[in-house]
């Protein structure tokens, strides 16, 4: 499992900005644009995907 607040610190590390969002967040930098949900741990499939379209992998 990942912690969610890791992988926002590595996506705002990255230069991504959050734009809110009730049961996700969403995070947008140019030509990026990406979804968290807000779980305290997310499973480590889920936080692959997520790199994966933020283009951190």
């Amino acid at each position: 499992m990942v912690k969610r607040r890791d992988l926002v610190r590595e996506l705002i590390e990255a230069g991504f900005v959050s734009r809110g969002g009730k049961s996700h967040e969403v995070f947008a930098k140019p030509g990026f644009r990406t979804v968290v949900p807000r779980h305290r741990e997310l499973k480590e499939t889920t936080a692959r995907e997520i790199r994966k379209q933020s283009g951190l992998e």
